[in-house]
């Protein structure tokens, strides 16, 4: 298999990006250790949204490493994506919209290229986990992904790629002791052994 990945961490006020340039570590030491192909993408790095638009579609696997800004991701990696996503529209991405003008009220969302591909995505948070999951808390039970992350999934989603399950890593700002560091290193790479064991029987 072949995985693209892509670092959007951004160095940026108060954050360093350090635990995404960290997470990325963890990745592609577990990929090279695997012996899969990869490809790395920084966000904070230039880049050629053609070039970028390639490693899309040599990728078999995308995985996305972001923070969580303002409830949103980095500016640095909506530009990123609308730069890239542009570039791809009649590129190997995305032909349309999957509308004809006959029928323009249907089929929205269903002209992407990327078939047989799929994501992953990793968010890491202030809000500890307890604010998506207690009654009464900030996200009212709405879980990150059917929340925050629910756009950034039909965006996927409108390219034509699957989703496989992510990673969420959160207190990261006021309760990031290294124990909680190490703990969720072991978690997450637990998480992608379970992933790719099962993504390997498939292909």
């Amino acid at each position: 298999m072949k995985i693209f990945i892509i670092n959007g961490g951004q160095v940026f006020a108060h954050s360093g990006g350090k635990f995404n340039d960290s997470l990325t570590d963890w990745t592609t030491g577990f990929l090279g250790h695997k012996r899969f192909e990869y490809r790395v993408t920084n966000i904070s790095d230039d880049f050629d949204p053609m070039a970028e638009v390639e490693n899309f579609k040599w990728a078999d696997i995308v995985i996305y490493h972001t923070p969580i800004w303002w409830f949103q991701v980095p500016n640095r990696l909506k530009t990123y994506i609308d730069e890239v996503f542009t570039a791809g529209h009649q590129n190997g991405m995305y032909t349309s919209d999957g509308r004809s003008r006959k029928n323009p009220a249907i089929n929205y969302g269903t002209g992407g290229l990327m078939q047989g591909k799929k994501y992953m995505v990793t968010t890491s948070w202030n809000a500890p986990d307890t604010a998506f999951t207690l009654p009464g808390e900030f996200f009212d039970q709405k879980s990150v992904d059917d929340g925050v992350m629910f756009g950034f999934h039909k965006m996927n989603q409108f390219v034509g790629m699957d989703r496989i399950e992510g990673f969420h890593f959160h207190d990261l700002e006021k309760n990031a002791t290294q124990e909680r560091v190490d703990n969720y290193r072991h978690s997450y790479l637990k998480h992608l052994e379970g992933v790719f064991t099962f993504e390997k029987q498939l292909s």
